[in-house]
């Protein structure tokens, strides 16, 4: 019996649970369509909270900070039949136990592209100009004007740019960057078809030891996965180029983030810009003593276009599984 018939049977509508705020506008519908129960203050559920709603919810809707692991899913009532993240990335859901209990897990692919590349663009431009130092300085009331020495920093034009993981976002960086002269490298599981490749003039690499050892700026755009947990390594990292700026808009935990700060704080590369952390939201205070690291709080998708996109998919795969369908953002390969 499908979900919809039990739904009709019970003259009810699909309890439906949403860990954060999200705009309003998809919470409006979100209340029309569903017995919805929103999350008014926005605070950070607990995993108590967690465990709590899992038992009443016929569908869960949390956010990328959430942790739906395999405890959790564990405590689910037989009524919870589908997880409907808010949000691209998958690391925070143990896929193959909701698998294993037959529950049905969504996210929200492709709404996030363009405004992750823009913000991977942005932190290449800032950390290669010294915008941060350029902003501290102003601000500071330390300033004294022009001259011909200050905060000199490094033209991208010509430079190679390295992107790990050629997926949607990093095909969009790609294409930006291409833009500003950059030379287009690139490690990805597959090799693009030469379709996507040539517009970008793009290289292949095989091997990722080399291509990192020879570029110029690199950005992670990568998934995090259990194939790309600290694959930037401190040996990794090691081979990078003194003169180098690394980039990660994707997840902390892809990169060895202490040694990343060792060779910060040594000058053994130039910079970095990051939007991600190993432990978010607490972020290793060291970081934030290093002039040669542009940081953000995880905001590389923060525009009220994405956010508003992202909602309106998630009432998609609701609404359509719960009307008896397959949701079109089914998540298949735990691989992503």
């Amino acid at each position: 019996m499908s979900l919809k018939v039990v739904w009709l049977m019970q003259n009810k509508k699909a309890v439906v649970v949403v860990t954060r705020r999200l705009p309003e506008e998809i919470e409006t519908r979100m209340m029309e369509l569903f017995d919805a129960r929103l999350n008014l203050d926005d605070h950070a559920m607990t995993r108590e909270e967690l465990l709590e709603a899992v038992t009443y919810a016929d569908v869960l809707v949390p956010t990328v900070t959430d942790r739906i692991d395999a405890a959790v899913i564990a405590a689910a009532g037989p009524q919870l039949r589908l997880i409907a993240s808010f949000g691209n990335g998958i690391d925070h859901l143990d896929i193959m136990a909701a698998r294993e209990k037959g529950i049905t897990v969504t996210n929200t692919p492709g709404v996030l592209t363009e405004d992750t590349a823009d913000f991977a663009m942005t932190l290449i431009l800032a950390v290669a100009r010294r915008l941060s130092e350029g902003e501290r300085l102003l601000r500071s009331g330390k300033w004294t004007g022009w001259k011909p020495t200050n905060l000199l920093g490094h033209r991208i034009r010509g430079k190679r740019l390295g992107i790990v993981g050629m997926g949607r976002i990093g095909q969009a960086l790609a294409s930006r960057a291409r833009s500003f002269g950059l030379s287009i490298h690139y490690h990805n599981r597959r090799r693009l078809p030469a379709p996507i490749e040539m517009p970008l003039e793009a290289t292949y690499w095989q091997n990722l030891d080399q291509m990192l050892a020879r570029m110029d700026i690199v950005s992670i755009n990568c998934p995090h996965t259990p194939q790309t947990h600290m694959l930037i390594s401190a040996q990794r990292l090691k081979l990078l180029q003194p003169h180098a700026f690394l980039v990660n808009t994707s997840r902390g935990d892809v990169i060895d983030e202490t040694a990343l700060i060792r060779m910060l704080q040594n000058n053994e590369i130039a910079g970095a810009g990051l939007d991600v952390y190993n432990n978010e939201p607490n972020v290793n205070p060291k970081l934030f003593k290093l002039p040669n690291a542009v940081l953000a709080p995880h905001m590389g998708s923060a525009t009220i276009e994405s956010r508003i996109d992202m909602g309106e998919k998630v009432l998609i795969n609701i609404k359509t599984f719960v009307d008896g369908h397959k949701p079109p953002d089914r998540v298949l390969d735990i691989r992503l």
